[in-house]
């Protein structure tokens, strides 16, 4: 897709709760915010509608797509604001016990244009004793996605996506410019490795890195790193926000990404190989090959 064009992004850090109507009340107003500063394009943190690490908790508060009234709102939001509006993700219920991350670009006229489910679960047990396993709530995603915006390509990722860098690298390749990361990262995690990463799948993909995040001391206990990022394709931050809940502005120049991508053209460098090694080694690192 042609790029053309300047816009401005609105990232929303957000402190969701477990009550979905106090957090889409929340994002509104933020949303509001970002309007009113200029945003065309503005993008929510994962887990926008709750952030609950029971299951009861969790399953009791949600409902499935069609019968969600926070994905209704956040639509009536996109079409009253006309903006494209990225919901980081909902927590949709998929089935009797489990749930779906699921990420939503809405446009201007309050239309649902992609769906990703998120791909990567969290099960992570962390130095501080704090131990996650996602893939008990959620189920996860198996597809890749990337929708047009007017200037240009969005490859959509959730959080833990970001420690993938070849599935960034693919959506990349499919002729993604801009790459979202909506995230509630630990603070553990967060401090150690928030900042470099993003800076990471920026640089390796010539592309702009955008990364709405949760912030905080939630209701559930739970503690999230903030610092909602924007990175231009040269790994530079543009712009950063804090711990507490806030709208975050940047200017995007789609025209950045060529001039990055034209001074280190490593898109255009890769090559197939395989991986030799002795055969008492993990079978997945035997025969790993890099997509033409």
């Amino acid at each position: 897709m042609s790029t053309s064009g300047t816009f401005k992004a609105g990232l929303i850090q957000m402190r969701s709760g477990l009550t979905p109507r106090a957090n889409i009340d929340a994002a509104a107003t933020l949303i509001a915010q970002a309007k009113a500063a200029g945003a065309d394009y503005v993008q929510t943190p994962e887990m926008t509608n709750i952030l609950a690490l029971k299951r009861e908790d969790l399953l009791a508060q949600i409902t499935s797509e069609e019968n969600d009234a926070s994905l209704a709102t956040l639509r009536e939001i996109a079409r009253q604001h006309k903006i494209h509006l990225h919901v980081g993700s909902l927590a949709i219920k998929s089935s009797d016990e489990r749930a779906s991350n699921r990420s939503f670009l809405i446009d201007p006229a309050g239309e649902i244009v992609a769906r990703y489910d998120k791909i990567h679960m969290f099960d992570v047990d962390l130095d501080n004793g704090e131990s996650y396993r996602e893939s008990r709530n959620f189920a996860p995603g198996d597809l890749g996605v990337a929708a047009d915006l007017p200037w240009g390509r969005l490859g959509l990722t959730i959080c833990y996506d970001l420690r993938f860098p070849a599935l960034f690298r693919a959506l990349a390749d499919a002729g993604s410019i801009f790459l979202s990361v909506p995230a509630a990262f630990t603070k553990p995690t967060g401090e150690a490795h928030w900042h470099i990463l993003l800076r990471a799948r920026a640089i390796e993909n010539g592309a702009f890195v955008l990364a709405a995040a949760q912030g905080g001391k939630h209701e559930n206990g739970r503690e999230t790193y903030g610092h909602s990022l924007v990175v231009d394709p040269w790994g530079r931050v543009i712009a950063e926000g804090g711990l507490e809940p806030d709208v975050i502005m940047a200017e995007i120049d789609p025209a950045a990404v060529t001039a990055a991508r034209s001074r280190v053209p490593s898109l255009q460098h890769g090559r197939r190989f395989e991986i030799e090694a002795p055969m008492s080694e993990p079978a997945h690192l035997h025969a790993v090959k890099r997509p033409a």
